[in-house]
């Protein structure tokens, strides 16, 4: 027999609330991070009443961006956790899917921007392994125009959300995935930093071909450290607050860009 659920149900209006409590601002445009796991207790629609409250407090004339990465679609060389055995790389090129904004699913993005990038409306830029999806009056200007080189760099949705002067909302995540840091990576000058040669699977004049193309050793490891050094110096322009159970942070994009290039050229 199923335990009866006395406590009060976390709603769409109740999410909307509590984020614009934390200071979100109709009209604004921001970048999401979440853990629908971390907001905890029943919430009556799931992630589904996340992604409306959200866009129920930005309002018509806001902008909601999302992360919706799509690691799978990497060249299985490079896999990692867990890696592939050699002998299966070149069948999994073969039949390897190209990327479809609509089809592809992200990984390790959470429920929230998955639910969030089929809704109707939503576009998703066209980057095989690194896009975003957007919704609103600036979604257009944040996806089009993705360039496979360089994929969170400068003409990245990243550039386009410093130019807008983003948010970046963080539901129950850490530093480790605000990838607003990595644009950081792109400006600095530190040592290490060296150009690679991914590959992605793409739709050529001939059909499906593998392709290489230029980007950074970007690297996430450091980001938890730099991130607890970004409170401690500029923790005043931090607005916290909870959605649910979760700890949440409302911080100016490019207060963390900028502050990433001077770390990041102190101490990597």
């Amino acid at each position: 027999m199923k335990k009866m659920i006395t406590d009060r149900p976390y709603t769409r209006s109740s999410i909307a609330a509590e984020a614009h409590a934390l200071g979100v601002q109709p009209g604004s445009v921001l970048l999401v991070h979440s853990s629908l796991k971390a907001i905890g207790g029943w919430i009556a629609g799931g992630a589904e009443a996340v992604v409306l409250g959200l866009e129920d407090v930005l309002g018509e004339e806001g902008t909601l961006v999302m992360p919706t990465q799509s690691s799978d679609l990497t060249d299985p060389a490079i896999w990692m956790s867990p890696p592939l055995d050699p002998r299966w790389w070149d069948l999994v090129r073969e039949e390897m899917p190209v990327y479809d904004p609509d089809l592809t699913v992200t990984r390790g993005m959470g429920a929230i921007p998955e639910t969030f990038r089929k809704q109707r409306g939503t576009l998703r830029s066209a980057h095989p392994h690194l896009s975003f999806a957007a919704r609103g009056p600036h979604a257009a200007q944040i996806t089009e125009h993705h360039p496979l080189a360089y994929g969170l760099g400068e003409a990245s949705p990243l550039g386009r959300l410093y130019e807008l002067e983003a948010f970046v909302l963080m539901i129950g995540t850490g530093y480790f995935t605000n990838t607003s840091f990595h644009l950081g990576e792109y400006r600095a000058a530190y040592r290490g930093k060296k150009t690679l040669n991914p590959r992605a699977k793409v739709l050529g004049e001939q059909g499906a071909e593998w392709v290489s193309f230029e980007d950074i050793n970007f690297d996430s490891e450091d980001f938890e450290r730099m991130g607890m050094d970004f409170e401690s110096e500029q923790g005043a322009i931090i607005r916290r607050g909870r959605i649910g159970q979760a700890e949440c942070k409302l911080i100016p994009q490019r207060a963390l860009v900028d502050y990433a290039v001077r770390w990041l050229e102190l101490y990597r």
